[in-house]
């Protein structure tokens, strides 16, 4: 399980987008919420958009992974998909807030991998967040005005990246993608394998 985390619009949405595109292997969590959806944002793809009574039931069912509330808008992982796509062998992507990554820990520690993705400064952060075009100047403000918060929790992460260049990101997350695959406990089987080459010699 590999979570992305940042403030909104320091570029997590996009570097998760280029890893799918890229990874087979990669499949995306999609997250539940309460909010409505934004011009192009398809249900069952993006998120799922549900009644506030349906979360609330998803909550008190133990369907969640992690559940959050951010602006006013309730955000939580379904249990199922994440559980069918690994026991099939897939590695899943989470792209999750800091709230959401401390439940995901408590949870399913050993199976967590954590990055946050920093902005190379506050002004471009607020660039990106307004040439966006989806929020209003006050969500913006708001937006901003969280994101000191948010990146305050860089500490509780495995891997930290600062996102100046969109391939270079993507190029440090495969890496780490890479590693994490490649560690002993991660790799089924190979006690097995080892045993056979031993049995060679």
């Amino acid at each position: 399980m590999l979570v992305l985390s940042s403030p909104s619009g320091a570029g997590k949405t996009t570097i998760s987008r280029a890893l799918l595109a890229e990874d087979g292997n990669l499949t995306m969590s999609v997250s539940a919420t309460t909010r409505t959806a934004r011009p192009g944002e398809v249900h069952g793809r993006d998120y799922f958009f549900i009644e506030r009574s349906r979360f609330a039931e998803m909550v008190q069912g133990g369907e969640l992974l992690e559940h959050a509330r951010v602006f006013d808008n309730d955000y939580g992982t379904p249990r199922t998909p994440v559980e069918t796509a690994l026991a099939a062998g897939k590695d899943v992507l989470f792209d999750i807030d800091w709230q959401g990554t401390q439940q995901m820990r408590q949870n399913a520690r050993a199976d967590l991998v954590s990055i946050f993705v920093l902005p190379p400064s506050v002004e471009e952060l607020e660039r990106r967040l307004r040439s966006r075009g989806q929020d209003s100047i006050e969500v913006v403000q708001k937006r901003m005005a969280k994101a000191g918060d948010e990146m305050s929790h860089w500490p509780e992460y495995d891997y930290i990246i600062v996102n100046i260049d969109l391939a270079s990101s993507v190029g440090a997350v495969e890496a780490i993608l890479a590693a994490e695959r490649l560690k002993r406990e991660r790799q089924v089987g190979l006690a097995d394998f080892v045993n056979g080459l031993r049995g060679e010699g």
